[in-house]
């Protein structure tokens, strides 16, 4: 069975990246592609590395029939989706990849995202859709809410940990580096090729990224109690990726233990030997995310390495992952592609 799938937003960074995938998908076929300002257009006019690709022609939102999908990916920017989903048929299933719905407390995503969350409702009944850990409530979700890219990498070095109370909770410090496709296609000064190649810099520094409110979120959930980590973003000038370097106190040897028992049946996470440390450049383009453990030059600490495709994993390839398994597809269809090299 081919399932039919909608790309709301289809001609951002992720949308595009979405098409890449569900073009060689055996179980989706789009029929409806959305953009805003570029309705109308050929989606190889506004991507021409899909060219190659027969796809519907972009249109407005509303001019989509809805009874025609049996799944909708939501693309779109943050503070819009909720707007639109709460339009969207009863019936239709949804992957939200903005940050509308990742926060289950309305009060929480008022603190992070400065307005109120207007689909209260709604918000209640998304899973959130870190794959690895929400499975089951995925599967029988009609609206799943797709993690930050740096959330979801920070979160796969450091749950397990948590989980197995085999850390300090109150010493963990996480040091991210992130590719400028993560900021989004919108012009922004800081963005041109002239502000940001051959330097790197820090943003949304001294606790103010809003990723941290997933942080606070997901480990005080694990916890049992209010869990408060150390987190500094830096942008650098590449196009893709993300690789966070967590310090944390506890032996590390046994860090490593945990996080290879604990991905050591999972298709997508990967935990290097021992010593072994991951770079960006082995999973771009891909649904992967690799891990690597080595001890400090102080005793009982380690320094935690996770890089993944903000892109992929962080996203899309994400939002298909969980698509997958509410469609009832296997978990890894259409998402085993190799990684880009070099």
């Amino acid at each position: 069975m081919t399932h039919r799938i909608a790309i709301l937003g289809a001609s951002g960074y992720t949308g595009a990246e979405l098409v890449r995938l569900i073009a060689t998908h055996p179980g989706m076929h789009i029929v409806a592609l959305s953009a805003d300002r570029k309705a109308g257009m050929a989606m190889a006019e506004v991507f021409p590395f899909l060219r190659h690709l027969d796809l519907p022609r972009l249109q407005k939102i509303d001019e989509i029939d809805f009874a025609n999908v049996d799944l909708c990916f939501c693309a779109l920017p943050h503070a819009t989706t909720q707007e639109v989903v709460a339009k969207l048929p009863r019936n239709l299933k949804i992957v939200d990849l903005s940050a509308d719905f990742r926060l289950r407390d309305p009060g929480e995503y008022e603190k992070w995202y400065g307005q109120p969350h207007t689909a209260v409702d709604l918000q209640a009944e998304a899973v959130y859709g870190l794959t690895e850990f929400y499975r089951d409530e995925i599967r029988s979700a009609r609206l799943v809410a797709g993690t930050g890219c740096n959330a979801a990498t920070g979160q796969f070095a450091l749950r397990p940990l948590i989980a197995a109370a085999c850390i300090d909770l109150d010493d963990i410090l996480i040091d991210l580096k992130a590719g400028v496709s993560g900021a989004g296609r919108s012009l922004k000064e800081m963005l041109l090729h002239a502000e940001l190649s051959g330097g790197t810099h820090t943003y949304s520094a001294g606790g103010k990224h809003r990723h941290l409110g997933e942080f606070d979120q997901e480990f005080s959930r694990i916890a049992g109690r209010p869990v408060r980590v150390q987190f500094t973003p830096h942008l650098l000038p590449m196009n893709r990726g993300i690789l966070a370097t967590v310090y944390v106190k506890g032996d590390a040897k046994i860090v490593h233990q945990v996080l290879e028992k604990a991905y050591e049946s999972e298709p997508f996470l990967q935990v290097l030997p021992f010593g072994s440390l991951p770079s960006t450049r082995d999973i771009a383009g891909s649904n992967f995310c690799h891990l690597g453990v080595i001890g400090d030059r102080v005793p009982g600490r380690a320094v935690v390495v996770a890089v993944l495709d903000n892109l992929t994993k962080g996203s899309s390839g994400q939002a298909i992952q969980n698509a997958n398994l509410m469609l009832g597809l296997d978990e890894t269809t259409g998402l085993m592609l190799a990684p880009i090299f070099p």
